[in-house]
């Protein structure tokens, strides 16, 4: 009896879950982690590309400030990350070498 088409299955699922399904897990999780440590005063970044400063947390809803006086809601898990603070953000090329002179 040929075991070799069994043993290419069973290696294609077992790359499949080492490739694909546990990176998306950690991913996921790493994702939730951020959901839930969210705070007042957060720069964020939601998954539309809107930035903004957390001004008011619920449950579900995160209000963001994203100009003076106008603020938005979205669900907290429309919040892709956490936004780069203007002080550590790597400066762009034109500005860099404006320093320098």
């Amino acid at each position: 009896m040929n075991f070799a088409p069994l043993l290419y299955l069973v290696l294609l699922v077992a790359a499949f879950f080492v490739f694909i399904v546990r990176p998306q897990r950690r991913q996921m999780a790493a994702h939730r982690a951020l959901v839930v440590s969210l705070v007042v005063g957060d720069d964020v970044i939601t998954n539309a590309g809107i930035f903004g400063t957390i001004v008011g947390l619920d449950d579900a809803v995160v209000r963001l400030e994203i100009a003076p006086g106008v603020t938005i809601r979205v669900a907290r898990a429309a919040v892709a990350r956490r936004a780069p603070s203007p002080d550590t953000a790597p400066a762009d090329a034109a500005g860099a070498a404006a320093e320098a002179e």
